[in-house]
């Protein structure tokens, strides 16, 4: 069977889109993998797959799988090619996409002016049976053991879990080692995405973030929401933070409270193309 698609990135974090909007067809863990990996596929860190949804009120659903074939709940990266995706296939023509996840609705909107893409990623959550993580109670700092080492980090939910560790310096950060040993620890019941953020001042900040199922990507749009939303809610940064990650910078806000978090960057269409499945 030949599936139709689209390469695209957001600061190159880079994805495969389908159109199933006509019809759904599945794509098993294995078919998945196969389509991401870099050698024998086409190559991405996700797979995004666009849907009818069956709620009146929304737009489009919205379903990501990872580069090893699982499903996750979220990707903000991801989010902004969507809406660059279904308004240049004629699939709307709207300029404010309502957008059904697994880790919740988002909201959509193009800058008609810039062509970057302002996403709505709700309400930042910081209950730990929501995120989740294994601990009693909220707080704004967690540690576990790493190779009997104590590891600190903030943990938050943007639609999917993330825990963010303040060092001095990314580029010597023990990403790859730390980040794939908190990725699977006990404590994230549900594995977590793993962000390393270096604080330059209230308004910027430099991220790597180790993503689950993946490893390093040079950007993550949920890393950055929660990175932001820790640094805020910890009273190191203010309502507005230039986030720079190694594919470019996220412009990212949030004013706390029940107020939504809103997310604005580019995105940009590769190629086109067919895949035997």
């Amino acid at each position: 069977m030949k599936l139709s698609f689209t390469k695209m990135h957001g600061l190159g974090n880079d994805f495969v889109v389908f159109d199933f909007t006509d019809k759904v067809t599945p794509i098993s863990q294995a078919q998945a993998a196969n389509i991401a990996n870099r050698h024998f596929g086409i190559g991405c860190d996700q797979i995004l797959i666009v849907e009818r949804s069956l709620r009146p009120e929304m737009d489009f659903k919205y379903r990501i799988l990872n580069s090893d074939g699982g499903e996750v709940e979220q990707c903000g990266n991801g989010a902004r090619c969507f809406a660059v995706f279904v308004r240049d296939k004629g699939l709307s023509d709207k300029s404010r996409i309502k957008v059904e996840t697994l880790g919740g609705d988002i909201i959509l909107e193009v800058d008609e002016a810039s062509g970057d893409v302002i996403v709505d990623m709700g309400v930042p959550e910081f209950s730990p049976s929501k995120i989740p993580i294994a601990a009693k109670s909220q707080s704004h700092i967690y540690s576990v053991l790493v190779d009997n080492e104590p590891v600190a980090f903030s943990a938050v939910s943007m639609g999917n879990p993330h825990a963010v560790i303040r060092v001095a310096d990314v580029d010597t950060a023990k990403l790859q080692s730390l980040g794939a040993a908190l990725e699977t620890h006990a404590f994230f019941p549900k594995r977590a995405n793993i962000g390393f953020m270096q604080i330059l001042d209230r308004r910027n900040i430099r991220l790597r973030v180790f993503e689950r199922g993946v490893g390093e990507t040079i950007a993550c749009g949920t890393g950055a929401c929660a990175a932001v939303a820790t640094g805020i809610t910890c009273g190191d940064l203010d309502q507005t933070v230039c986030v720079q990650l190694p594919g470019g910078d996220l412009s990212i806000s949030w004013r706390g409270g029940q107020n939504s978090l809103i997310m604005k960057g580019p995105t940009q269409t590769v190629f086109s193309g067919e895949f035997e499945l």
